[in-house]
């Protein structure tokens, strides 16, 4: 199953289908201001690239990431399409709406706060707590929802472990050499760095975001059976866009939060992080296993501090993210929930 631009575009006159599409880009636009600068953190915070060439280069290797890694694996997208069935009803479409009005709600709130939250697990959990309010325990299909679990702990072990085994690497290969040539060599190469991380969370979160973007048009169509589909290169191109609008928004603070706040790093140690992130999510990524881009590139970011000493971490701030992070499940499910029963009684 596909859709052209111009088939899109006539069914907009669908009211149902047109707040859902703009729910959608609300909740796209919220991910860049509160998730794609994780991305670009470290790179910014080391002074490597200043924050409007990083946001302009994060913009590029997003859609990059969407349209080649779409093409490579689409199976994240799937994975989140399938993880829930909201049926065939006319409430369906109701749900899914109050679903992304919890996830603007949730975000942003964390937003307000400089905190990280994942907006993958947002989305997950918000998406689920609608689907049970709909279908009740026939709202979730456990073997997809698994793929979420592994995803959970594969970004913060992985990231963490390749943050710090990469910076003790680097580390023992540099420790001879002049530091001022090294400083030189890793600014360049913490740019590659962020490129590579921008280009992972494209893949990443983008694929999510335009599968819960086929699973509103389906739903549209009274059709809530589709299993597999196509993404089109306008919906690639449109959610890359809205990303990188979102990101040049309010990208700043989530920057000073995560590669400022949480530890202090030199260079390598920034492209360690990144290093480290990249490869944990292109792992994910062709396993077709939806991870948090948050998760993996701030765990990554605390191998690297830990590498040093586990003082060098800031664990006031890791605190304040690992409560975002327990919360996001049950807060926003339990939202998504709550908004979903609102509107189905509503709308009706």
């Amino acid at each position: 199953m596909t859709i052209s631009l111009a088939e899109f575009l006539r069914q907009l006159t669908n009211p149902a289908l047109f707040i859902t599409s703009a729910l959608i880009l609300g909740v796209i636009l919220v991910n860049g201001w509160t998730d794609a600068p994780n991305a670009i953190a470290t790179c910014v915070s080391t002074r490597s690239i200043t924050p409007k060439n990083a946001i302009i280069m994060a913009s590029v290797f997003n859609f990059l990431g969407v349209l080649i890694m779409t093409m490579v694996n689409k199976s994240v997208a799937e994975t989140i399409s399938n993880m829930v069935y909201f049926g065939e009803s006319q409430d369906a479409l109701i749900a899914l709406c109050a679903a992304l009005v919890a996830i603007v709600v949730w975000a942003t709130a964390a937003w307000a706060f400089g905190i990280p939250t994942s907006e993958s697990h947002a989305l997950i959990a918000g998406v689920t707590g609608a689907a049970i309010a709909l279908q009740g325990g026939k709202g979730i299909n456990g073997k997809e929802w698994m793929n979420v679990i592994y995803g959970l702990f594969m970004s913060t072990i992985l990231g963490f472990v390749l943050g710090y085994v990469v910076t003790k690497v680097i580390g023992q290969i540099c420790k001879n050499m002049d530091r001022r040539k090294t400083t030189k060599v890793f600014k360049g190469a913490q740019i590659a760095g962020g490129a590579a991380m921008a280009f992972m969370h494209g893949a990443q979160d983008g694929q999510k975001f335009m599968g819960i973007f086929m699973l509103g048009i389906v739903l549209s169509n009274g059709n809530g059976n589709v299993n597999q589909f196509e993404i089109p290169i306008w919906l690639m191109i449109l959610c890359s866009l809205v990303m990188a609008l979102g990101t040049s928004i309010g990208g700043y603070k989530i920057i000073k939060t995560v590669g400022m706040g949480m530890v202090k790093m030199d260079t390598y140690q920034g492209f360690s992080a990144d290093t480290a992130g990249a490869i944990s999510l292109l792992a994910a990524s062709l396993a077709g296993i939806p991870v948090s881009t948050t998760h993996t590139k701030t765990t990554a970011i605390m191998g690297v501090g830990a590498s040093k000493r586990l003082s060098s971490v800031n664990w006031s701030i890791v605190k304040e993210m690992v409560a975002a992070w327990i919360l996001t499940f049950p807060g926003c499910g339990l939202l998504g929930y709550l908004m979903a029963y609102l509107f189905m009684n509503i709308f009706k």
